[in-house]
């Protein structure tokens, strides 16, 4: 007789089963499939999928953190509340967060900055404002300038024949006409394509005054910085921080008392070409003579929170401690001194000859003034020379506050010189 063959048995889902055994009764056996294998087998594929190397993952980590940084600065977070910076012109330093940001879309018809200022505050400044300077231009006032000068020049131009050069194509002109009436209108989503490519075009600056700019709404102003200030080299950018951007800015803080949430995100924007905001916004606001207390705060705020590169903020700090003084002055030299940039010397002694011109000075100087002062001597009194210190100790006795002189004192006369290792005597 042969041997019995012994029932053969195989796993399913793990569980030993009879071959033999119909397919019914193998499942009624098992109940349920489980597939224990394959899922093992997954899991340790997902575990050789997770771990990479660390050099890898320090890379894959940076390239997030700047990926969330550039969102949260185009975007903001949703999540978290704005903070309204608080303004004090005593020795006291305001701080600002970086927790300022929010969704765009949410900010429609609201103000970022909303400060607080006293009147006898604006009244001191407006003792230093230039009396003869001209009036503040708005933008719908520019803009009309630009077109009637464009007109002039085209029509002086002639051609051989005695023909007028041609001007824009009028197919151009109602195209971008359109496009301004959908500016007007914007609150968030795609812009029109032909404003886009705006920036690539030889007229680009002709074509937007079609547009209409004053008529924009504070949303739209902002679409527009962000892609003028990437599409445009530094000068060409400049020209629209100038000619659009920094009249729209003032005229919005004239007529509110405060600037809108776009507008103040738009200059942020602008802060990403430091030269041309510098040139197009910033220097001209020092120069005008007409800067108000609340212009230089809120633009101030902006520049306190922002990230800027040396070489740029010193020759920033360098022209406005050349300019003729007004109070507006002090508040951005003082942000550009907080820094704690390592300046060269020629700005530093561009800085202490600004102080020293006012030695003869009869005028009561604001606060403001005084606390440039001592940030100056806090941040780069040991950058001085001898000389130099001397000459801000006879200043003192010409230009001083209850509070804050014995501060710049006891700061110069407690420091070394950069001629000198010894502190001076008192």
């Amino acid at each position: 007789m042969g041997k019995s063959k012994k029932a053969k048995s195989a796993k399913i889902g793990g569980d030993p089963v009879s071959r033999s055994a119909p397919l019914a009764e193998q499942i009624l056996e098992n109940k349920t499939v489980r597939l224990k294998d394959r899922g093992k087998a997954r899991q340790r594929q997902d575990e050789d999928e997770t771990y990479v190397d660390e050099k890898l993952s320090r890379k894959i980590l940076d390239q997030a953190r700047l990926q969330q940084e550039e969102l949260e600065t185009e975007h903001g977070n949703s999540s978290k509340t704005v903070k309204r910076p608080t303004t004090s012109l005593g020795p006291a330093q305001t701080e600002q967060s970086d927790d300022d940001e929010e969704d765009l879309t949410e900010h429609e018809g609201k103000y970022f900055e909303n400060i607080e200022i006293a009147e006898e505050d604006e009244r001191a400044l407006e003792r230093f404002m230039a009396k003869d300077a001209p009036a503040r231009r708005t933008l719908g006032d520019i803009i009309m300038e630009k077109l009637t000068e464009k007109q002039t020049e085209v029509a002086s131009q002639m051609t051989e024949s005695g023909q007028i050069l041609p001007d824009l194509d009028e197919r151009v002109i109602q195209v971008y006409k359109g496009v301004g009436q959908i500016l007007t209108r914007y609150r968030s989503g795609k812009l029109p394509k032909a404003f886009k490519i705006l920036p690539s075009l030889r007229l680009w600056e002709q074509i937007l005054y079609v547009t209409e700019p004053d008529k924009w709404s504070a949303a739209a102003m902002y679409q527009a910085t962000r892609i003028f200030t990437s599409n445009l080299n530094a000068k060409m950018a400049q020209r629209f921080f100038n000619l659009i951007l920094y009249p729209r800015v003032r005229d919005d803080i004239a007529e509110f008392k405060r600037l809108n949430f776009h507008l103040y995100m738009a200059l942020k924007k602008a802060l990403f070409k430091p030269a041309a905001f510098f040139k197009g916004i910033l220097l001209p606001l020092c120069e005008c003579g007409t800067c108000t207390l609340r212009e230089a705060v809120i633009v101030g705020s902006i520049l306190a929170k922002t990230t800027i590169p040396v070489l740029h903020s010193s020759a920033a700090l360098l022209k406005i401690a050349e300019m003729d003084y007004n109070g507006a002055n002090s508040i951005f030299m003082r942000i550009l001194l907080d820094k704690k940039y390592a300046l060269p010397y020629r700005v530093v002694d561009a800085v202490v000859y600004h102080f020293l011109r006012f030695q003869l000075d009869k005028r009561e100087l604001p606060v403001l003034w005084h606390q440039c002062l001592l940030t100056f001597v806090q941040r780069y009194k040991e950058d001085l020379a001898t000389e130099q210190k001397e000459a801000v100790l006879d200043l003192l006795r010409a230009q001083t506050h209850d509070s804050i002189t014995p501060e710049v004192r006891r700061e110069l006369l407690n420091s070394k010189s950069r001629d000198t290792e010894e502190p001076m005597a008192s």
